[in-house]
């Protein structure tokens, strides 16, 4: 049964619920400029977590996109599902997603048959803390919402090809890094993580290296295949916003650069 829109599940929870204290704060994430040698991205990767944690550098990988902002008109966003496994790849329900600062049109043209559960979007935040980011930098635009659950590389990858057509469209795969882990293994890890990442290696990519591993997957096995180069734009752990080293999550920003 579809709805009219899917209203915010953890506003108030990992981002401000109150609009004006939520556009400061995305505002204050996306403030810090990219690295002159960024690529302009064509595609990220960027953290989930709550703001106070991994905002600052999802806010890094949403710095480079600002420089082609003015053409994005419609965005891909793929994010595991935490709360309902399933095979595959779903839509949720709605027509519209909502956050504190207003509604997304969902798109789902050339999608196929893509299953809707509205259970696997429900709750999920991986998608939704994507979205206020997002809405600061483009303004207006439409998202395709992808719940990733048990998938291989090529079954994403193929489905990221098709939709990613032209350079009006940006795609997001969402995604943390290791969990749980004390601070310096963390570190090791993710730094291994970001290693596999560069050099386009799916295979290589299991849970332990990010909660979103099968999404990510996909798109390296897309950006293999297409010629692609993603590059590691910053690494940090959760202790680096005041956690207690001794359990971290990791966050990394990646950036596709498209084949010339």
């Amino acid at each position: 049964m579809s709805i009219e829109e899917r209203a915010p599940a953890v506003a108030g929870k990992f981002y401000p619920s109150d609009p004006e204290a939520l556009q400061a704060e995305v505002r204050s994430l996306l403030e810090r400029a990219p690295d002159p040698r960024d690529p302009v991205p064509k595609a990220v990767i960027a953290p989930h977590a709550a703001y106070p944690f991994s905002g600052s550098v999802a806010g890094r990988a949403y710095a480079a996109v600002a420089a082609r902002a003015d053409a994005i008109e419609r965005v891909i966003l793929a994010g595991p599902s935490h709360f309902v496994p399933f095979p595959g790849i779903a839509l949720p329900p709605a027509a519209y997603l909502r956050t504190p600062l207003g509604r997304i049109p969902v798109d789902a043209r050339d999608c196929g048959d893509l299953p809707v559960r509205a259970d696997a979007h429900g709750r999920e935040h991986s998608l939704e803390v994507q979205l206020p980011l997002l809405q600061e930098i483009l303004g207006e635009f439409s998202v395709v919402p992808l719940a990733v659950g048990r998938s291989e590389p090529e079954e994403i990858g193929a489905l990221l090809e098709r939709l990613w057509d032209d350079e009006r469209t940006l795609v997001v795969v969402s995604s943390d890094l290791s969990h749980y882990l004390d601070d310096a293994s963390a570190r090791r890890q993710d730094r291994e993580t970001a290693e596999a990442i560069e050099a386009l290696d799916h295979d290589s990519l299991g849970p332990e290296n990010a909660c979103g591993f099968e999404p990510i997957a996909g798109l390296l096995w897309l950006a293999k295949r297409a010629g692609h180069r993603i590059t590691t734009a910053e690494l940090a752990t959760s202790a680096d916003a005041g956690a207690p080293p001794e359990r971290v999550v990791g966050y990394g920003a990646f950036l596709l650069e498209e084949a010339a």
